[in-house]
């Protein structure tokens, strides 16, 4: 569980889960959310919440992952641009953990991964 900073002053947070961070990549939530300019402002938090919206009206919007996500972090009223910002953050690093480091043995064969 990782706490994420979403105002300026540091009073206000939210909890992630692995398991958040696990249904944002499932969904791809994240991918070409942000414009060409790199901000993150209060226009691409609304456009990532109308397209979870569109994920729940469809068959997809099913998944209690996703629903969790909404209720727990993107829908949360603590959510701002900056909390965006920093889940964003959150995610790549959490993403970059999540790769097999390319030294490591293959222990049914001995041989590395590279």
């Amino acid at each position: 569980m990782a706490k994420i900073q979403t105002n300026a002053s540091g009073t206000r947070s939210i909890e992630v889960s692995e398991q958040h961070l696990a249904t944002i990549e499932q969904y791809q939530l994240l991918r070409d959310l942000i414009d060409s300019n790199g901000y993150i402002d209060e226009p691409v938090l609304e456009k990532l919440k109308l397209n979870i919206r569109a994920l729940l009206e469809s068959e997809a919007g099913r998944d209690k992952a996703l629903l969790d996500l909404c209720l727990d972090v993107i829908y949360h009223p603590n959510m701002k641009a900056l909390g965006l910002q920093n889940l964003t953050k959150l995610f790549l690093e959490w993403k970059e953990s999540q790769r097999p480091t390319s030294n490591t043995q293959h222990p049914e064969n001995g041989v590395s991964a590279d």
